[in-house]
């Protein structure tokens, strides 16, 4: 592996992990932006945005952007997260400069009224279909419980308000302010040839004009709430626990990848044997999420009504447990086992080393190897485990619960 970067006069970063033995590209625009970054009165625009981006620009259709990446057999998509919105394409070496120059000039897209107004429809459809699928908006109510007014509680899709009432002007302001190449960064893992990008990119992005552009930070004051949401007709109840966690350029993130994956992983981990293994739910994780300035542990349950407050009880007991004695040697080395193994594993495909790559530069202007990373996670000790749960620990959490009950005893859960 070979690591390369190179910035344009305008500012834009290409960054690309060069893999001369492999067999297919993966490349993609990151772009530093996401529904945090969002006044409410735009809420959802950038997820709106992404969408807009396939309509096409002043030479091309729609249909003459998914003919050119099919003529080319590439796999392409987009997703929109808090922080980042990310345009990719996995395709054979052959296509590179094809696949960079169709995605340079899809970042600069038309953003037609017409357009505008039928998208419109389709996203508040995706709104209303996500608000009848499992876990019936539980998260989001969560989040904006717990993050309260922060904008880390802006939901990535918007509400139906919100985009019912954006216009496309109030998009277009955004692009400009966002969609700067400073801003952004051209990713890619592969077989690439590097300096056929550099001059691909210089080619089609180089006239991009620069500007000043940040991410207002504000500090979060996160709560402890409590919320029942009902759903008379789910047949299961869903339970979302939200705490603290480190920020995405805290060291001790690596040691809150294995917390969670030592409480709530799929298999082996203490809720999996406490909690999914005897039945008493269908299913629990624990997951941690990295952002600029926090971070976010979550516990996702799926239960029978009537056991609520049991499988709550018992969750309790779990971190309590943990938050007293640690964790064993035993435990510790076996996370760790998935971890490297997942790595390594995930890493043989340049699609998940190119976003890795691309959002890691973003965060902090940093390239990780896969070694490095190893080693990050292997350099995790017991003590640095136990400390994590006393600075963030799991049991001060909000919780929010949705499906056929109307109320929650909370008072037996603690």
């Amino acid at each position: 592996m070979q690591f390369h970067k190179q910035s344009l006069e305008n500012g834009l970063q290409l960054v690309a992990e060069c893999n001369p033995d492999a067999h297919s590209i993966a490349i993609a625009f990151c772009v530093n932006t996401g529904s945090r970054d969002e006044a409410g009165a735009v809420s959802g625009v950038s997820h709106f945005l992404e969408h807009m981006v396939f309509k096409g620009t002043e030479h091309l259709s729609v249909d003459d952007v998914n003919q050119q990446f099919d003529q080319m057999g590439a796999e392409y998509n987009a997703w929109t997260g808090k922080e980042h919105t990310s345009y990719y394409a996995v395709a054979l070496p052959e296509y590179q400069e094809q696949v960079v120059k169709l995605w340079c000039e899809l970042m600069r897209p038309a953003l037609r009224e017409d357009d505008f107004q039928t998208e419109k429809q389709v996203i508040l459809e995706e709104i209303r279909m996500y608000d009848d699928q499992p876990p019936f908006g539980a998260d989001e109510a969560c989040e904006e419980d717990y993050y309260g007014g922060h904008p880390l509680a802006n939901r990535v899709l918007g509400t139906e308000q919100s985009v019912r009432d954006m216009q496309v002007e109030a998009m277009r302001a955004y692009f400009q302010s966002r969609y700067n190449p400073q801003n952004m960064v051209l990713a890619a893992a592969g077989k690439i040839d590097f300096a056929s990008l550099v001059k691909s990119a210089e080619q089609h992005c180089g006239t991009w004009s620069r500007g000043p552009v940040e991410r207002k930070m504000t500090p979060v004051h996160a709560g402890l709430h409590r919320r029942v949401i009902q759903r008379s007709a789910s047949a299961q109840q869903y339970v979302i626990q939200l705490s603290p966690g480190p920020s995405g350029d805290d060291d001790r993130r690596y040691a809150a990848h294995l917390l969670v994956s030592l409480l709530g992983d799929s298999s082996g981990s203490r809720l999996y044997w406490e909690l999914m293994h005897p039945g008493h739910a269908e299913q629990i994780s624990t997951h941690y999420y990295e952002y600029d300035d926090t971070g976010l542990m979550m516990t996702w349950m799926c239960c029978d009504p009537d056991s609520v407050e049991h499988n709550l009880q018992k969750i309790r007991s779990v971190y309590e447990v943990a938050q007293a004695n640690g964790f064993d040697d035993a435990e510790l080395r076996r996370a760790k086992t998935k971890f490297n193994s997942r790595l390594v594993l995930s890493g043989e495909r340049p699609q998940n080393r190119m976003l890795n790559v691309g959002i890691g530069w973003i965060r902090d202007r940093r390239y990780r190897s896969i070694r490095e990373e190893m080693e990050s996670f292997n350099a995790v000790s017991l003590d640095d485990i136990h400390d994590l749960l006393q600075q963030f620990p799991p049991t001060q959490c909000s919780c929010t619960t949705v499906g056929p009950r109307e109320k929650v005893e909370w008072d037996q859960v603690g």
